[in-house]
């Protein structure tokens, strides 16, 4: 579970306790996280979420606690570009200024709580506006993008997008899928588990899949919704249910197309997809990830599954794999 559903799951289990949110709403310099990162603290003190790695938490938690008391929502600024920070101040070490809105959320839950929960449901985006201050009568707080009123001139507000969660469709339930689909889940990835066998495909031995068919590849995939925001896995380990797969799968305008084998495999595959009337483009042969993941030298199910969610990570955030002391444009993106 990510950081929003867990936020999310926490104010659902208290109802009838008052919460406090903390919201890092800028960040000039460098900063472990970056504006979007939420924490919320409960009257019991139960906490979940994170604004830094670990180092501003607790002094939040103190503002937090304030805030619980007086109801009012108030900007902390943490300066971090003093040398002299990592001995007297926090200690972060980030070498920058960021600032946190913290706000004060009444048992009666606000709309954009139930609106946002909905929306990962249905997986989709939510827009949020949180008004930071800048101005008079400005009331401070998060709500819907949509539901914003006409603010004073001055008035700062941070615009959100709180995006749904990737989608990732798995054609192959074998035990390599198992690791996959664990990791997927504690990324918050949305994951849709297809095989033809029942008993490969089953509940007990994927609990955290959100679903599973039991289907063929000819039954189900003419017919499943995947688009532009899809990412696919193809890993039946049986080839003629890999070449039905991959004729329908290559037409479709998919974020990620990945295919498990060796790489002999897959260059028969490509060349029965190259052959007939419908034969395959080069262009759309090139789309297919194959062999799939990122070369981290694996070898276990566990190591396996690490090098293609890292691939598929790449692809969503548009970068290219290198190690991070060689990057020299910003580390951290939303």
């Amino acid at each position: 579970m990510t950081e929003i559903p867990l936020i999310l799951s926490t104010l659902a289990s208290a109802p009838t306790e008052k919460a406090a949110l903390a919201t890092l709403v800028s960040v000039q310099g460098s900063s472990y996280r970056r504006p979007g990162a939420r924490l919320v603290v409960l009257e019991s003190g139960a906490r979940a979420g994170a604004i830094s790695g670990g180092c501003l938490e607790d002094d939040i938690v103190l503002h937090a606690r304030q805030v619980l008391s007086s109801g009012l929502a108030g900007v902390v600024t943490y300066d971090t570009t003093r040398e002299n920070d990592l001995i007297w101040g926090t200690g972060v070490g980030c070498h920058g200024i960021i600032r946190v809105l913290i706000e004060s959320i009444a048992p009666a839950r606000p709309a954009w709580v139930a609106e946002l929960s909905g929306n990962l449901g249905r997986r989709a985006d939510t827009e949020l506006a949180v008004v930071v201050g800048g101005a008079a009568m400005a009331r401070l707080g998060t709500g819907l993008a949509r539901d914003l009123p006409p603010l004073p001139a001055g008035a700062e507000v941070f615009r959100d997008v709180v995006p749904a969660p990737p989608a990732l469709t798995l054609f192959g339930a074998g035990d390599d899928a198992q690791p996959l689909v664990r990791m997927a889940k504690e990324l918050g990835w949305h994951v849709t588990l297809i095989d033809s066998r029942p008993a490969y495909a089953s509940r007990e031995r994927f609990p955290l899949a959100d679903k599973i068919w039991v289907a063929s590849a000819e039954q189900i995939a003419p017919h499943l919704e995947l688009d532009g925001k899809s990412f696919v896995v193809v890993m039946t380990h049986r080839f003629q249910e890999d070449l039905s797969l991959l004729r329908v799968l290559l037409r479709r305008p998919l974020a990620y197309l990945g295919l498990l084998g060796a790489r002999r495999r897959t260059e028969l595959l490509f060349g029965l997809l190259s052959e007939g009337e419908s034969a395959a483009t080069p262009e759309q042969l090139e789309r297919v990830c194959a062999p799939i993941g990122l070369d981290l030298g694996a070898t276990t199910p566990e190591s396996i599954a690490l090098s293609i969610l890292a691939e598929i990570q790449c692809h969503r955030s548009a970068r290219v794999p290198i190690l991070l002391r060689d990057r020299r444009a910003p580390i951290r993106v939303r």
